[in-house]
């Protein structure tokens, strides 16, 4: 068992390490404030956690099983990156770089940061998949499926807070360099032009 737990979060470091939506979003949004990042990545890893159970259900087999609902997935997934690289784009052209401007606009950003990260992990089909291809090699033998691939989700989930907590941490320790409006900017619109990609190529592939 030690042996499995410890292979698995070296496969969870290696899955996290890979550039994605996920990062690009988290990025983005700890360009804002330290909150706004961590509560993307709480949003993100609730997706994950919440795929890891439908994983464990065998509930994404059918997704993977049809192409229909694949392609659905697929889609929506990429209008979901187009319309947040669009407004990431919109917000550093027009200068705002996505500063609140008084209590009730950071209490609803702080809501839109959670829900941003969760829409982009539950509307990605790649991560259903993943989650249902990749859980199941970690569970021992002889242990009971469902509760095994469940605590395994929640591991993985909670592995994933800790490294995306760091990337940040490293954006707030760079706050006096990235608050400069230029330097923001610019982020921003490799961020948002970065999202766009994504999405279009979400969008066109098989």
């Amino acid at each position: 068992m030690p042996t499995t737990l410890l292979a698995f979060l070296g496969a969870c470091l290696l899955v996290a390490a890979a550039p994605g939506p996920s990062t690009v979003l988290i990025i983005k949004e700890s360009l804002r404030s330290r909150r706004a990042g961590f509560l993307t990545v709480l949003g993100n890893e609730t997706g994950v956690f919440v795929w890891g159970v439908v994983a464990a259900c065998g509930l994404t087999a059918l997704l993977a099983a049809s192409q229909l609902a694949y392609d659905v997935m697929r889609v929506v997934g990429a209008v979901v990156l187009l319309v947040f690289g669009v407004r990431t784009l919109w917000n550093a052209r027009k200068g705002q770089g996505g500063e609140a401007v008084g209590p009730a606009v950071r209490e609803r950003s702080a809501w839109a940061s959670y829900r941003g990260g969760l829409l982009l992990n539950l509307a990605n089909p790649k991560a259903a998949v993943f989650a249902l291809s990749f859980l199941p090699q970690f569970v021992p033998s002889g242990a009971p499926h469902l509760p095994a691939m469940v605590g395994l989700a929640a591991l993985w989930a909670v592995f994933e807070v800790g490294y995306y907590g760091l990337y940040v941490w490293f954006v707030g320790r760079m706050k006096a360099v990235l608050a400069r409006a230029g330097v923001r900017r610019r982020l921003e619109q490799v961020s948002g032009g970065v999202l766009v990609l994504l999405g279009v190529r979400l969008a066109v592939e098989g």
